[in-house]
């Protein structure tokens, strides 16, 4: 199974990245060049810290691009900016199939009526993009299982415009906080 994962990561990278961004994809290469990235966003990828992402089982092709935009400076984080600045498009390649190779664990959440209304919220507008149960697709990350409070930040910064996507910024701009929150942990608690 893992064989599979691993290169259907390969086929993803390869059709979600620029001709010139393609190079040989090494997930055991990734995986010596994470050993900075797994002191944050945990040693098997899963994030133990609120305001970190987890980054185990997120999609390729996803990963790289935001590793590019952090590099470019267009994703703004002063960490990560630092962090992904002397990244090849070779590295973040190799570092991309190697988190998608692990397993995500979903956080969990128990507050149900939070996760009611972000299960009604999500269904009609974040599925489609996400694919089912948040999973993520092609260049759509993965939302399931992912911090709560990193995801509300991300909606809470998609509707300031402090981060730039035009759709999203259009869909978290017609949230409220609650319903930002309930979405939240409604897609942690997915698996």
């Amino acid at each position: 199974m893992k064989e599979y994962k691993l290169m259907f990561a390969y086929i993803l990278l390869a059709l979600g990245l620029s001709q010139n961004a393609i190079a040989a994809v090494d997930a055991d290469a990734g995986k010596q060049r994470a050993k900075m990235c797994l002191n944050c966003h945990g040693q098997d990828g899963n994030s133990t810290t609120s305001h970190i992402p987890s980054l185990a089982g997120q999609k390729p092709a996803y990963i790289a691009n935001q590793l590019r935009a952090f590099r470019s400076g267009v994703r703004k984080d002063g960490m990560m900016n630092n962090m992904a600045k002397g990244l090849s498009n070779k590295e973040i390649n190799n570092l991309a199939a190697f988190f998608t190779s692990l397993k995500n664990k979903s956080v969990g959440s128990e507050q149900e009526e939070l996760i009611s209304e972000g299960k009604r919220l999500a269904s009609n507008l974040c599925f489609g993009c996400h694919g089912s149960n948040a999973q993520g697709m092609g260049i759509t990350p993965r939302l399931a299982g992912q911090q709560p409070k990193y995801l509300a930040k991300q909606l809470r910064d998609f509707k300031n415009k402090t981060r730039k996507n035009p759709m999203m910024g259009s869909i978290a701009g017609g949230f409220s906080d609650d319903e930002i929150k309930a979405l939240a942990e409604y897609m942690s608690s997915l698996k």
